[in-house]
């Protein structure tokens, strides 16, 4: 009968089926291979679930690692430990088949054989010497592995703690790019806001502006309307002064001539009493068309004023905004 595949290419092709995340059997295993008896495979496969808890606790050993380092790592121990026990056995199979000649020629060299005992035991010895000298290199081969091991996980945690800080500082920078956005966005309303109510302090003073003067204007007209009254009064007033003057000349006339007639000096009494309540009238009247001319005047003085206060507002409202 025919040994068929290898162990090892059976257990390969186990492990590249779980690598691949499928659940390792005959048919996939078989599959992986392109060829194997499944009698033979499924007995492989048997001993590979047997080994795979001791494997994955050595891989276990080395967190962090790609799975291909750790399983290099476990096949490297794996294959030294078989050197060591093929060295011994190969050793003590020889050692076995000298004392099997031996035993077959003791019976006629006793003697000889008694040395020849001595010296398997010599070889005995030093196999055994050289199989402890396996054994403490296999101890050294082992410590170096876990001095690497922790070198190892030291600089898996180094990684993990770079890790977590790359993460801490994007995150870092994703908050203040946020918080740029954001300081610039409300720096824009500010900017739109302030903006705006310049322009509506503009429109405002601009109109009171508009006002104020159409207001000038019409406080100009009224003063130009109330000086051409005052100077109607005034010609009125001296044109009554000149009747009152020529009235009086009259009554004195009329006074001198008052033998004349009683009844032209009593129509001269009445002309004259008429004459001096119109001249009071007009007096009374030039004294309120003087009242109003003054109080035209405070008026255009005020909204001058006003006009100017308004007109210098706005051009400290676009000194301050430039």
């Amino acid at each position: 009968m025919a040994v068929g595949v290898p162990e090892n290419e059976v257990f390969a092709a186990a492990d590249a089926v779980l690598a691949r995340g499928e659940r390792p059997t005959v048919e996939r295993v078989r599959l992986e291979l392109g060829r194997g008896s499944p009698a033979r495979v499924g007995a492989l496969l048997d001993q590979w679930w047997e080994q795979l808890a001791g494997r994955l606790r050595g891989e276990t050993r080395l967190p962090g690692l790609p799975a291909e380092v750790a399983q290099a790592f476990v096949a490297i121990w794996q294959q030294a430990i078989t050197l060591a026990q093929g060295v011994a056995e190969q050793v003590l199979a020889g050692q076995r088949q000298i004392l099997a000649e031996e035993r077959e020629t003791l019976g006629a060299l006793e003697a000889r054989a008694r040395l020849e005992v001595a010296q398997a035991r010599q070889q005995t010895v030093e196999a055994v010497t050289a199989r402890q000298g396996f054994e403490t290199r296999l101890s050294d081969l082992d410590q170096l592995l876990v001095q690497r091991q922790a070198q190892i996980d030291d600089l898996c945690r180094q990684r993990d703690e770079l890790q977590a800080q790359r993460d801490n500082g994007r995150q870092e920078l994703l908050e203040l790019q946020q918080q740029l956005l954001d300081s610039r966005e409300q720096a824009e309303r500010a900017r739109d806001e302030q903006q705006r109510y310049t322009r509506d302090v503009e429109d405002r003073a601009y109109r009171e502006i508009d006002r104020a003067r159409e207001e000038g204007k019409a406080l100009g007209t009224q003063l130009k309307d109330a000086q051409g009254r005052l100077s109607a009064a005034q010609q009125s007033a001296e044109a009554h002064q000149l009747a009152l003057a020529d009235a009086r000349e009259q009554a004195q006339l009329v006074r001198s001539q008052a033998q004349l007639a009683t009844t032209q000096l009593e129509q001269a009494q009445q002309q004259a009493r008429t004459t001096g309540e119109q001249v009071h009238a007009l007096q009374a009247a030039l004294q309120a068309v003087r009242e109003e001319l003054v109080a035209a005047r405070e008026r255009a003085i005020a909204a001058e004023a006003r006009a100017e206060a308004l007109a210098s507002r706005p051009r400290r409202s676009v000194k301050s905004r430039g």
